[in-house]
């Protein structure tokens, strides 16, 4: 039934900026602070109280614009947007509406099946609400610290067409927003989450189906989640006949499932308009040149660098240069070893693996990874015993060389010694080997399983194969 219907999705990103204080007053943002210690009467919205616009948001927020290849407005307004929420004190939001800093911009990710380009709308800045803190016990609580935290919200066009592809550009956005400095992008402190706006169509369609808006999801793997229900729930619904109403909903992570929390609001019901209290925002030409000078190397260009001088795929190019650490990691492991497969080899499969969370530092040293990857290059360790030594190593200072050498991990490659062992398995497992030589050729897998076993898992698998091959024949 899924395969009849083709998936919607555009994106609203609110990035929190890098910035020591507010948007439009001088209270810090130091996350973690004692509830209501970080507010003024400017971003409490009290009587009398007026802002005052942070010039470097205007330059992280360009930044990020010229990042994602937006046109930079000249000139830009700031606007109210109205709405009641008891985290929100002036009861509007000081936003953009119609006149934005950034517009027309996009992005290239990777996908299974190839480049794709993604369009950005809009980057506009604006300032966050406060926090709701739900107690059993004394009920809703809210906290003013988070009110006047500078934010981009970042909208894409309806360009998205899976869960992955969601993925593959929330990454690539994350790490050129941390390349550029304009972010820290810690998910777990609410410093880059993701409104997603999801609907179905059959495939073959071009009119846009009802959608959906599912609020502030701060974690890759919720956000795969919250959008493979809910591209179910909705299917659903069609095939049953029932409407899908335009909703925002919520996603709740121990269920797996979106819930209803109102009925979606357009701008209309915004009632925006410009801020009196704040001056027009212009960007000059010399402005515009500063700040893209100031602009480091960036994913795609570090990307294109590693499939050149390197010789590895764009796509697993792609992967490393989503995190600047890992990639950081990988530029010097590649000073340390020529054996730079092996180490996006390692970095892809093994490093990845073992970062718990998507804010998570790397374990490793490059000195470390560099050791493994000279290892395997020249034959003395295989992956087994890599991977092995690298889970014992994370988050130490230990020497992998040492370890191989103390505890005799070296690899087997005698071929005499070799050959007694692949004699022995085939003596002992003949119903794999006339399997093999009946033509089941996956058999001989299993064979040289049993002898990696012997050897302790320090076999040579390649040669051990080979010998394999040689005798069943």
């Amino acid at each position: 039934m899924t395969g009849e219907y083709e998936v919607v999705i555009g994106l609203e990103i609110h990035c929190e900026l890098k910035t020591k204080t507010k948007i439009f007053c001088s209270c810090p943002t130091d996350f973690g602070a004692e509830p209501n210690t970080q507010c003024c009467p400017v971003c409490m919205g009290l009587p009398g109280a007026l802002p005052v616009l942070n010039r470097l948001i205007v330059e992280y927020a360009v930044k990020a614009g010229l990042a994602t290849n937006c046109t930079i407005a000249s000139r830009s307004k700031q606007d109210r947007k109205n709405y009641f929420y008891p985290d929100l004190p002036k009861a509007y939001q000081i936003s953009q509406y119609d006149l934005p800093l950034c517009e027309h911009g996009y992005l290239n990710i990777e996908t299974g099946s190839g480049a794709k380009r993604i369009g950005i709308t809009r980057i506009h800045i604006e300032e966050d609400a406060g926090k709701l803190v739900h107690d059993d016990r004394l009920g809703t609580l809210v906290d003013m610290n988070r009110c006047g935290v500078p934010l981009i919200e970042i909208v894409t066009e309806p360009d998205l067409r899976s869960a992955e592809e969601v993925r593959a550009f929330l990454q690539k956005l994350r790490a050129i927003l941390i390349y550029t400095g304009v972010s820290d992008c810690k998910m777990n402190k609410g410093e880059f989450r993701c409104d997603v706006n999801l609907s179905v169509r059959k495939k073959g369609e071009s009119t846009l189906g009802v959608r959906t808006e599912i609020k502030n999801l701060n974690s890759f793997s919720f956000i795969i989640s919250a959008i493979e229900y809910e591209s179910k729930r909705q299917i659903d619904m069609l095939e049953s006949g029932d409407p899908v109403i335009q909703e925002t909903r919520r996603f709740d992570p121990a269920t797996g499932k979106t819930y209803s929390m109102r009925t979606k609001e357009n701008a209309d019901d915004y009632r925006y308009f410009p801020d009196p209290d704040l001056a027009p925002i212009e960007v000059t030409g010399d402005m515009l040149r500063d700040w893209r000078a100031s602009i480091p190397k960036l994913p795609d260009e570090r990307k294109a660098e590693y499939v050149s001088q390197y010789g590895i795929t764009a796509y697993d190019a792609e992967m490393i240069v989503s995190r600047i650490e890992v990639a950081d990691l990988f530029e010097r492991c590649a000073a340390l070893t020529t054996h730079t497969k092996i180490v996006a080899n390692l970095i892809i499969t093994e490093v990845f693996r073992l970062l718990e969370n998507d804010d998570a530092e790397v374990p490793f040293s490059p000195e470390q990874i560099a050791s493994l990857a000279e290892m395997l290059g020249t034959g003395r360790i295989n992956t087994g015993t890599a991977k092995q030594v690298l889970k014992e190593i994370a988050g130490t200072e230990l020497d992998p060389e040492t370890i191989v050498k103390e505890r005799g991990l070296e690899q087997v490659s005698d071929i005499a010694l070799l050959e007694k062992v692949v004699q022995e398995v085939l003596e002992e497992n003949p119903k794999p080997a006339n399997d093999y030589r009946s033509g089941k050729t996956a058999a001989i897998q299993a064979l040289i399983g049993k002898a990696m076993a012997k050897t302790n898992g320090r076999g040579n698998a390649v040669i051990i194969g080979q010998l394999l091959k040689k005798q069943l024949s």
